[in-house]
């Protein structure tokens, strides 16, 4: 399909969202979009099954992950569009990520324990299924087991940036992830800039490789939108939309396709993922 309306940053079960692979892919082909880029947070296990769906619901497939980074004060995201989902140094990478995570939930279990809060790690992989296990999750199983009302009371009260409960996660940098979605042979586009606040960030940001921004974004008001698009014609980067859509049993209730652009962005996108390959192949010869 070249043509139509794509949303490029979705995620499924393998990290937080709830549809599988499979549902997502169905759920773009009925909303009739032309591409939806699967984008789960440092886990790439659903791009396969995503693609096996491609034939029957005639709607293409963006392979994708969605990078976690630490900044001062905040964190930044950064997507990664056309990588080699099968490449072993970022699964290595991407695993390492996964496993901070973990840590990362148990340090925060023992602090709301402190609190009077008592979950297991069990009780937080029960919602996790076998995808990347996160803050949602930890928010799931406070609501589960009546210790909150909702995702959004776990967050403000306990697990949210500030919050007596919260813990970092491994001190990656947004450069780190920028130069690992560059080393798969993929495109790395800074996602929804407006919730990190850290615009001044974005030239260092593109001297180390960033090539797009996700300006297009359900909580970006119009005024970012716009602010967001001249930042990108001014670095010569792509302008990226998605709706971060995780899924109908999601805490968000973002819909599928409720932020999306042309699909001459993807071909745009593969385009630079087939210099950025040729670019490496280069160095290696």
């Amino acid at each position: 399909m070249l043509e139509g309306r794509v949303d490029l940053h979705c995620h499924t079960t393998k990290s937080d969202g709830t549809f599988t692979p499979t549902e997502l892919v169905s759920e773009a082909a009925r909303r009739g979009l032309a591409a939806v880029a699967i984008t789960d947070h440092d886990c790439v296990d659903g791009i396969g099954e995503a693609l096996e769906a491609v034939e029957e619901n005639c709607v293409d497939v963006v392979p994708g992950v969605e990078i976690s980074t630490d900044v001062s004060d905040g964190e930044i995201h950064i997507l990664g569009f056309f990588i080699d989902y099968e490449d072993e140094d970022l699964l290595k990478f991407l695993e390492a990520q996964r496993e901070s995570r973990v840590r990362r939930v148990e340090r925060m279990l023992r602090k709301l324990a402190a609190l009077g809060i008592d979950l297991s790690m069990e009780d937080v992989l029960e919602h996790a299924g076998d995808g990347a296990v996160g803050r949602p999750h930890i928010a799931a199983a406070m609501v589960k087991a009546g210790y909150v009302l909702s995702w959004d009371e776990a967050f403000a009260h306990y697990i949210g940036l500030h919050a007596p409960a919260y813990e970092s996660r491994s001190k990656l940098t947004p450069y780190e992830a920028i130069e690992a979605v560059l080393a798969a042979k993929g495109v790395p586009v800074l996602a929804h800039p407006g919730l990190s606040g850290k615009d001044d960030m974005i030239p260092s940001l593109v001297e180390h490789g960033l090539e797009g921004i996700e300006a297009i974004y359900p909580q970006h008001t119009s005024g970012q939108q716009e602010h967001y698009q001249r930042i990108a014609r001014e670095y010569g980067l792509l302008v990226t939309a998605g709706s971060d859509c995780h899924g109908p049993y999601s805490q968000s209730g973002v819909v599928l396709g409720s932020a999306t652009t042309d699909y001459e962005v993807v071909l745009r996108l593969y385009e630079r993922a087939r210099r950025t390959q040729a670019m490496i192949c280069e160095k290696r010869t």
